[in-house]
């Protein structure tokens, strides 16, 4: 055999070599974006869209959150702890008719101190906070972020905040404050559309009315006041 039929069939042989590489990672690639949007959910679709469409750049970062935060193990609540947590719950949702901004300052502080309680970073360190919750609690962590956002914000120009803003953003956050407060459930169990609570407000978690005779968030627009 000639020399130059040996360096042919090398040449051959290598880039066969390197196009099975290149597909074998496409295929990894392609596997380890689809376990990430099952594991994230909307938050998958909110990190492509910080990242300008950048499919890659979000799959980065929320690969790094995974193995930043998902060995971590939640833990859990004494019975009395969970309703103290509860009844500041309720207490910050009736305070909302007359102050809705400092209700949901309340409610963010709330996510922040149950959280830290179930054993995740401490609320002082948000953005970490934020990022192991986005691990285990992703289908409902939007609503801290815009609790977190709006009991943050400055008032607007004319001295007042979006009251139907703060009501939204209080409503979508009750489902992450369900989902700490309660025992642990799989992913398929907390799975609900965004926006919504595991529950509806005021009803107890067997479907019953709340014991304690309400409907939290029953209220008309028109009775909250702007702060």
């Amino acid at each position: 055999m000639s020399t130059g039929l040996i360096i042919a069939l090398i040449v051959i042989v290598a880039a066969v070599l390197v196009v099975a590489a290149v597909l074998t990672l496409r295929g990894r690639g392609s596997q380890h974006g689809r376990g990430l949007k099952r594991r994230f959910g909307p938050e998958y679709d909110r990190a492509v869209a910080r990242h300008d469409g950048d499919e890659k750049a979000a799959e980065r970062e929320l690969a790094e959150r995974v193995e930043r935060h998902g060995s971590l193990r939640e833990q859990p609540l004494e019975p009395a702890e969970r309703q103290r947590y509860e009844d500041r719950w309720t207490a910050a949702q009736e305070r909302f008719v007359d102050s809705p901004r400092e209700a949901v300052a309340e409610a963010d502080r709330l996510l922040a101190e149950l959280a830290k309680a179930r054993g995740f970073p401490d609320g002082g360190q948000y953005e970490e906070q934020f990022s192991a919750l986005s691990v285990h609690h992703a289908d409902h962590v939007h609503g801290y972020r815009r609790v977190h956002a709006v009991a943050s914000a400055r008032q607007d120009g004319d001295g007042r905040t979006d009251t139907e803003d703060m009501r939204a953003a209080m409503v979508e956050a009750r489902a992450l404050f369900e989902d700490l407060v309660g025992p642990a459930r799989s992913r398929e169990e907390s799975r609900t559309p965004t926006g919504e609570s595991h529950t509806r407000a005021g009803q107890a978690r067997d479907g019953r009315e709340d014991s304690r005779g309400h409907l939290p968030w029953a209220f008309n627009r028109r009775h909250a006041k702007g702060s």
